[in-house]
């Protein structure tokens, strides 16, 4: 009477060691995917090259199962490597990143080893099973706990695991997940573990353990060989990787490893970016600043007389509330995200801009590059086509559309997606475009476009105490050399994105 309790026991252990194994390879697989989107960019390349490669990589796990003489051995030694391939995955990728030339190779060699180390589970529990008698608990009853674990990690790594852990920490912490699982099994098939295995477990249990207690000590260290500058704030985000470095007086900003601003200069990008539009529009009272969560764009809006109102639309709450709150900070943009006139909205852009009713005197969208898909949309026709509605007769607005140098058929793209858009005050008309550039130290020669309903007139004026913007450097910037002025592109939108690789092309010619 005693056996089949036992053996009810170790079928309800294998049962929940597989769903609990199933979250942590499936948590394995997400922090690979967003590290490589981080640090190697295209969010939907990098997502799918993971993906591919983890599940050939299981197939293969699946199939060397067979070669496994004892099912129980077998799941125990998965279990501890796992725990130390996987635990230790998102450190070696972040060390990695800041010693070594490239990744790719690494990053794959990693999402093979724990693919095919998850692989084995199944296979391995269900002979386990059947081994003990417990047909009740064969192939069906894996699956579904191998398939409930899967969608517990799916909805937890995004709205727990990330925001309350990070991803270095979050590595660690599932690593020894799986060692628990190993330890547990260790113990119930202890007849069957020599001491080697064991001696294995208690290793990767004090190394994965360790490396979790010191886990900002591996992020200082990450930070500290990526960048250059002294670190005085990092931390993840539930969206992206936000850290703040400085030298003497002179402050950067990263978000996912991409520099966002430098103090030494970020006035000449935010005085081109606002100004010109600002100048252009028949009124400014109500302001839309898309992207910008850091307050400086919104600091030069307020330069102007008669804003009423500035709308700032950024995705990341945290951020906002770091340059709002942070007293470090919220001095670079002289304190913009606090005035009274300033609302912020932290939401998708494209959710709220097709949400919305509103209409403005001028926007201003200053958003990320369009690396990916996702912010390629944001570049998009169907994007300008909504955006446009929320534009008012005589206003006028204007995006940052990168480097003509750099990525001259990415910022090419992206004015003929503005100047194609049609126009709303004229029957069968497109929108007038300005396409300019000027000179930033920190990004190289960098490109806006700027749109009305109306033909623009040149500026009047620009606010008094602008350190680089003047009226006859306007008319300069709308000149462009020979080697970075238009050239034939096609219009970016949501069926084809062209803009995303004419971006990454652009840029792997400079940077490789």
């Amino acid at each position: 009477m005693s056996a089949r309790p036992a053996r009810d026991g170790q079928a309800l252990w294998l049962l929940a060691a597989t769903f609990t194994v199933a979250v942590a390879g499936l948590v394995y697989e997400l922090i690979a995917g967003t590290v490589s989107s981080y640090l190697l960019g295209d969010s939907v390349t990098q997502f799918s090259l993971v993906i591919g490669i983890f599940m050939t990589a299981m197939g293969l796990g699946a199939w060397v199962s067979r070669f496994v003489e004892s099912a129980e051995h077998g799941f125990t030694w998965s279990q501890v490597l796992l725990g130390i391939v996987g635990g230790f995955s998102a450190p070696t990728l972040f060390l990695a990143y800041g010693y070594l030339d490239g990744i790719q190779a690494l990053l794959f060699a990693l999402v093979i080893a724990i693919g095919a180390l998850s692989g084995l589970e199944i296979p391995l529990i269900t002979r386990i099973l059947q081994s003990r008698g417990a047909m009740k608990h064969t192939l069906s009853s894996v699956l579904t706990a191998d398939y409930a674990g899967a969608l517990v990690a799916a909805l937890a790594f995004p709205l727990l695991v990330v925001p309350q852990l990070g991803l270095m920490a979050a590595s660690l912490a599932f690593g020894l997940l799986n060692l628990l699982v190993a330890g547990i099994s260790v113990w119930m098939f202890r007849d069957r573990i020599g001491w080697g295995l064991r001696g294995a477990w208690m290793a990767g249990l004090v190394a994965c353990a360790a490396g979790l207690v010191y886990s900002e000590r591996l992020v200082s260290l990450a930070d500290a060989a990526f960048f250059e500058d002294d670190v005085v704030l990092a931390e993840d985000s539930q969206y992206q990787r936000i850290v703040v470095t400085r030298w003497n007086d002179r402050y950067r900003l990263f978000l996912n490893g991409s520099i966002q601003f430098d103090t030494l200069d970020e006035h000449r990008y935010h005085e081109a970016l606002v100004h010109p539009a600002m100048a252009l529009a028949h009124r400014r009272a109500d302001v839309l600043i898309l992207g910008g969560g850091d307050g400086m764009a919104a600091r030069e809006v307020l330069r102007w007389p008669g804003v009423q109102s500035v709308t700032l639309v950024d995705l990341d709450p945290r951020v906002t509330e770091l340059f709002a709150t942070n007293g470090m900070l919220s001095a670079l943009n002289e304190g913009s995200l606090r005035d009274p006139r300033v609302m912020v909205v932290n939401e998708d852009a494209w959710l709220w801009v097709r949400g919305s009713e509103e209409v403005f005197d001028v926007i201003l969208l200053d958003l990320p590059d369009p690396r990916d898909f996702a912010l390629s949309k944001l570049y998009s026709a169907e994007f300008y086509a909504a955006l446009v509605q929320r534009l008012s007769p005589r206003g006028a607005m204007v995006t940052q559309a990168g480097s003509p140098v750099f990525s001259r058929e990415a910022f090419w793209s992206v004015a003929r997606t503005l100047g194609e858009t049609r126009n709303p005050s004229v029957p069968e008309g497109r929108l007038e475009t300005v396409p300019y550039h000027a000179y930033v130290p920190s990004f190289g020669d960098w490109g806006f476009v700027l749109a009305s309903h109306r033909e623009l007139p040149g500026p009047e004026a620009f606010p008094t105490g602008l350190k680089f913007l003047t009226l006859d450097l306007w008319d300069v910037m709308q000149r462009f050399p020979a080697d970075s002025g238009p050239v034939e592109v096609r219009r970016n939108t949501l069926q084809s994105h062209p803009l995303v690789r004419y971006y990454e092309n652009g840029w792997a010619r400079w940077m490789n």
